[in-house]
């Protein structure tokens, strides 16, 4: 097993790892995990070569699939010890948890062979069956047909990411607050090409599925992972930032290496240039991980633009040390010149494009440009997508392994020695 795997693995495991669906049509019934996985569906115990589909996607999901195994998960003894710091009778038993841990949908909506214990099952991604359950397998039917009769359509990365994320970072009306983090569950963080690479497949992207629907290109993928990641933290300041009846703010927007560090004298990891402008030592600094991808991405695409990205991603940061409207203020800034953005997501990227982001992601990481923790994640999982964007994967994989030991764990992390790291294998790429 590769660094990469191992380091992707350990992030689904124990990250929240779900994506219950903001589904496509909302009084759709959930049939439940059974209904799929007979084995004249897709239940099969091996790959069908004759089909469009393999069917063999119900033994994949429950053998290695981590969602499977995301309510299994609120059951250990670490969940329950979480569950017991928060005041709650159970976390297999509590929406805060099963919310993100299960395809918790109301009681209404779960049909007779639903079972809550499935876990992340695949109406949780998919969409509620029960209207397109007979279609979808129906030769005669398009896939369009499908979508519009409530399956959810994951073939689209955008609408991937916005599934993903809804777990995977949070929404307005489900998050991993900072209480919940202090209970034990660890911090949030996600990219949507590793984390989509990592995953056990249970779609073969051959000549018929490109045909039924589409092709995601590994690039598109990533940029449009950092678009979505970066929107959706800018959403969750705007409407979760401010914590009702505290005069704290949700510390789980901030960065959480800007506390949680060591703090001997040789080990200070505060500078001006890793914190920005207006930024004291000794505070606290709203999360740029993503911002600082965008970036990247900005001075190759447009860079007449990157001042402006500059400033406003700057005047974020700096907004956090001052009050929740200019926090919210700036984020709805923010957002609104990423929304004008969107069309990265689809355009088509050339291999010098794709290797001048990949150039320009690891100078910022070699100039002390992406130091926090979060930031020189982000960096790694971009350049090891980015490489399987060029198909040079392989070609740099020790140069890989070296970035993915740079980030191998949080504690021992040391900014100043990552940005050294970088620098010695810029040559390479």
């Amino acid at each position: 097993m590769s660094i990469r795997e191992a380091l992707a693995i350990l992030l689904l495991s124990i990250s929240g790892i779900a994506a219950a669906a903001e589904l496509a049509q909302s009084n759709a019934k959930h049939l439940g995990v059974a209904t799929c996985a007979s084995s004249v569906c897709h239940g099969k115990l091996t790959a069908q070569s004759d089909r469009d589909v393999a069917l063999n996607e119900y033994q994949i999901w429950s053998h290695q699939d981590y969602h499977s195994r995301a309510f299994r998960d609120l059951i250990n003894p670490q969940s329950q010890a979480i569950a017991a710091k928060l005041g709650l009778a159970s976390a297999a038993t509590s929406k805060l948890c099963l919310d993100c841990h299960a395809d918790n949908v109301p009681a209404t909506l779960r049909g007779p062979k639903f079972q809550l214990s499935d876990g992340v099952q695949c109406e949780a991604c998919h969409g509620g069956a029960e209207k397109w359950i007979e279609t979808h397998a129906q030769k005669s039917v398009p896939h369009s047909d499908n979508v519009a009769r409530g399956m959810y359509p994951s073939e689209q990365p955008l609408r991937r990411a916005e599934l993903c994320l809804s777990c995977h970072m949070g929404t307005r009306d489900k998050f991993a607050t900072h209480a919940i983090m202090g209970a034990g569950h660890p911090r949030l963080r996600f990219e949507l090409q590793v984390f989509t690479f990592n995953q056990p497949a249970h779609v073969q992207i051959d000549a018929d599925y490109v045909q039924r629907k589409g092709r995601i290109d590994n690039m598109n993928l990533w940029v449009t992972g950092q678009i979505e990641n970066a929107r959706r933290y800018l959403e969750l300041l705007q409407n979760r930032l401010a914590v009702p009846d505290s005069f704290l703010p949700e510390f789980a927007l901030y960065d959480c290496f800007s506390c949680h560090h060591p703090i001997d004298r040789d080990k200070q990891r505060w500078t001006h240039a890793r914190a920005g402008a207006g930024v004291e030592p000794g505070t606290l600094r709203l999360q740029k991980y993503h911002l600082v991808m965008l970036q990247a991405i900005t001075e190759v695409l447009a860079p007449d633009s990157l001042a402006e990205f500059v400033t406003a991603t700057d005047g974020l940061v700096q907004a956090g040390h001052t009050n929740v409207a200019s926090v919210q203020a700036a984020a709805q800034k923010l957002h609104g010149w990423i929304d004008a953005r969107d069309g990265w997501t689809n355009r088509q990227y050339s291999r010098d494009e794709i290797a001048k982001i990949r150039k320009t992601v690891l100078r910022y990481a070699s100039e002390d440009r992406a130091s926090d923790f979060g930031a020189a994640e982000q960096v790694v999982m971009g350049v090891d997508s980015l490489s399987y964007a060029l198909d040079d994967h392989e070609r740099h994989k020790a140069a890989l392994d070296t970035l993915y030991n740079a980030v191998k764990s949080p504690s021992a992390f040391d900014p100043t020695q990552f940005a050294g790291v970088a620098r010695g294998v810029q040559s390479q790429f």
